[in-house]
């Protein structure tokens, strides 16, 4: 057993305590109210410097404030608690108590609503979409429901793309051959398949290692910061596809969340708001700002023309979608087919 194990496991020790500590104490919402609360709040990616470790520790603060400090939140970042499959597992279990995450589908693939590829085209739309009263927080908030989470809303960072080393690929024929990371959420490794990449789903911790030793060639669906400030040493190129709005989920489990006075409730929910509509106002200039910083270190920042894109568009909408269908439902993607972008008007 390594150090990182050992650490994960000691942490995992005092949460477990402290879910025990709290059964003691039958979940009356009188007597907690009185007494000082202690949450957790994991960060899938991102440390204590990032836009989502500084938002997560506003949140705190907030909750802290606004609770005269009768709630302590503990905000643990990115590799403290684990990978992304193991601290979902955790949330789900309550052994975690909040979290700012990409969902795992594999509690109920209906949560690939969120990644479906090519769904919003532009900003405008996209903040309409993923907003508070937007249809999509609408079709994803019983979803989270059905599997114990309550879901706060969505913390939307940008558009991803693919970085890669060496070479680029903007258009099916150039993109052969070329493997890239997918995260290992469907329907992700199923989009870049669709764009002719060969994506290789791989956990976020083991990226950079796998750039590093040619397992392979870059990343894919990720915003440029991430790619800029964790492996800009090993990219050379990022292709803004725009295939993804790449947007977290802040959640928490439902079981901790029913258990807390009205009181307590309110004063979660108005943070968590808070939190999320600043960054809904801050994500398009924090996307720009590190667009212009990656290439002032040396990443050549390519966007595919008009027409590349809309092939892009079509390909994926025509290979993808259907598959999506088949775990989501008619239904979901009747709504879908809808509400979605329309190619030139996004």
């Amino acid at each position: 057993m390594n150090i990182y194990s050992k650490r994960v496991i000691q942490v995992f020790c005092v949460l477990l305590a402290g879910a025990f500590m709290w059964s003691l104490c039958g979940f009356n919402s009188e007597a907690l109210a009185a007494k000082k609360l202690k949450l957790n709040l994991a960060l899938e990616s991102g440390d204590k410097n990032t836009a989502q470790g500084k938002s997560m520790q506003m949140l705190a603060d907030l909750i802290e404030k606004r609770s005269d400090k009768k709630i302590k939140v503990s905000v643990f970042y990115q590799g403290e608690l684990g990978g992304q499959q193991e601290m979902f597992d955790q949330l789900v279990k309550g052994n975690i108590d909040m979290m700012l995450t990409w969902p795992q589908t594999s509690y109920d693939e209906r949560l690939g609503i969120n990644y479906i590829p090519y769904l919003v085209l532009g900003w405008q739309d996209a903040m309409a979409s993923y907003g508070k009263d937007g249809w999509l927080k609408k079709l994803i908030e019983p979803v989270f429901a059905e599997i114990g989470l309550k879901y706060f809303g969505p913390y939307p960072e940008g558009f991803g793309g693919i970085a890669t080393k060496k070479r680029y690929a903007t258009n099916f024929e150039d993109a052969k051959g070329l493997k890239v990371r997918s995260q290992p959420i469907f329907p992700l490794p199923q989009t870049i398949k669709a764009m002719g990449f060969q994506p290789v789903p791989i956990d976020w911790s083991e990226v950079y290692t796998s750039i590093q030793t040619g397992v392979v060639d870059g990343d894919s669906s990720n915003v440029i910061f991430w790619d800029y400030e964790y492996f800009r040493d090993q990219l050379d190129f990022y292709v803004h596809s725009e295939h993804n709005f790449s947007s977290y989920s802040l959640l928490m489990n439902n079981d901790k969340w029913e258990s807390l006075s009205p009181e307590y409730q309110k004063i979660l929910e108005d943070a968590a708001m808070e939190v999320i509509n600043k960054q809904f106002k801050d994500a398009k200039n924090e996307d720009d700002k590190w667009i212009k910083t990656a290439q002032e270190a040396g990443i050549k920042y390519i966007r595919p023309t008009d027409e590349e894109k809309l092939q892009w568009v079509k390909r994926v909408r025509a290979e993808v979608w259907p598959l999506i269908e088949e775990k989501l439902g008619k239904e979901i993607m009747d709504t879908v087919r809808e509400k979605a972008s329309v190619p030139g008007q996004g």
